[in-house]
C-alpha cells in the first residue's frame, strides 16, 4: 500500500501520521514496524521521528493489515459530476474522512456506498477519493476524484494555483479595509498539536480578503485561499483579532448566536475539468449557519 503525502498532511512525524491513518495500530506498534523496515518513505527506511513532507511516498508492507472502512447509505448533495470526478456540498458537522476515534458517518463512508471501488486511492483506503479537505464544521464545495489519474491531475492544479477556492465567513468585529491580503506563515502549534498558528518557521500562507457587508460588531467577508494550509482561514483571521464567528478553537469567545462552531463555508470553486481543460465554475448559496447569523445580526 502506498500513501502520497499532500500539503494538508505534511510536517508531522511519520509515526504520528500513521497512527492517525492506521486506526487499529498503536503508535508504539507503528514504531516497531518502522524499525523492522516494513514501512518505507520514498523506498528507503526512516526513523519514527522522520517528518513527512509534501510529495513523500509512504510504502506500507502488504502484510500489515489495517481496519476497513465500511460503506454507509448517507445522502450526498452532488453539485457537479463527470466520469472522472465530482464536487459534493459537504454539510457542516460531517468529517471528510475517518479518524482514530470516528470510523463512521464521514464523507468517505458515504462515497464508498455510492461509488464503491470507483474512487482514487492515492491517499489510501481511509481517504478514498479525497483530494482536499474541509474541517468538520466547515460546509461547502469539495472535490472528489474517481481515479488516481484525476486525483494527481487535480493535486497538481492546486499546487500550481490553477484553481480558485473562495469562502464565505462571518467574523467578529467590523473590518475597516474593503480588501486586503494576509500573508503570514502557518505551522502546527508545538504546545497544542490539535491547533495551528502563525509562526516564523511555518509555511508561506496567503489569504485574500474582501469585505462584503459590515454588521453589528461583525463582518461578512469573502476569502480567496491562495494557499491551502490546515485551518488557514481560521488562523489568519484570528491573528488579526477577527476570529470566525463561533470558532471557539481560535478565540471567538462567548457564543450569542448558537451554531455548530465556525460560520465558514466553501461557496465558490473554479477548476479545469480533468483532461478537457474546460473551466468549471461552481457557486452555492449561503448555508443555514451563515443565513441564521446574518438574520440575527441584521435585525
Amino acid at each position: 500500500m502506498k500513501l502520497i503525502i499532500d500539503e494538508l498532511t505534511d510536517e508531522k512525524r511519520i509515526d504520528a501520521y500513521l497512527a492517525d491513518y492506521m486506526q487499529d495500530f498503536s503508535r508504539s506498534k507503528i514504531q516497531t514496524e518502522i524499525k523492522k523496515e516494513n514501512i518505507l518513505v520514498n523506498s528507503k527506511p526512516v526513523k519514527a521521528s522522520y517528518t513527512v513532507k509534501s510529495g513523500d511516498v509512504v510504502e506500507i508492507n502488504k502484510t500489515i493489515q489495517t481496519a476497513k472502512i465500511l460503506p454507509q447509505n448517507i445522502p450526498l448533495e452532488i453539485v457537479w459530476e463527470d466520469e472522472n470526478m465530482l464536487v459534493v456540498n459537504k454539510p457542516s458537522g460531517m468529517l471528510t474522512h475517518p479518524t482514530t476515534v470516528e470510523m463512521s458517518g464521514t464523507l468517505v463512508n458515504a462515497l464508498l456506498f455510492r461509488y464503491g471501488e470507483n474512487l482514487s486511492d492515492v491517499n489510501g483506503e481511509f481517504r478514498r477519493g479525497i483530494v482536499h479537505r474541509l474541517d468538520r464544521n466547515t460546509s461547502g464545495l469539495l472535490m472528489v476524484a474517481k481515479n488516481n489519474e484525476t486525483h494527481l491531475y487535480l493535486a497538481e492544479k492546486m499546487k500550481n494555483h490553477q484553481m480558485t477556492k473562495k469562502y464565505l465567513a462571518v467574523v467578529k468585529g467590523v473590518i475597516a479595509e474593503d480588501e486586503f491580503v494576509i500573508n503570514k506563515p502557518i505551522a502546527r502549534n508545538p504546545n497544542q498539536p490539535h491547533k495551528m498558528g502563525v509562526f516564523e518557521t511555518g509555511k508561506e500562507s496567503i489569504s485574500r480578503v474582501k469585505v462584503l457587508e459590515r454588521l453589528k460588531d461583525a463582518s461578512l467577508i469573502e476569502v480567496h485561499l491562495v494557499t491551502g494550509r490546515t485551518h488557514q482561514i481560521r488562523v489568519h483571521l484570528s491573528s488579526l483579532g477577527h476570529p470566525v464567528y463561533n470558532d471557539t478553537l481560535y478565540g471567538f469567545g462567548k457564543v450569542k448566536i448558537k451554531t455548530d462552531e465556525q460560520v465558514l463555508q466553501s461557496y465558490k470553486l473554479t477548476f479545469p475539468q480533468p483532461f478537457e481543460g474546460k473551466e468549471i465554475s461552481l457557486e452555492i448559496p449561503p448555508d443555514d449557519k451563515i443565513t441564521k447569523v446574518l438574520k440575527a445580526l441584521r435585525a
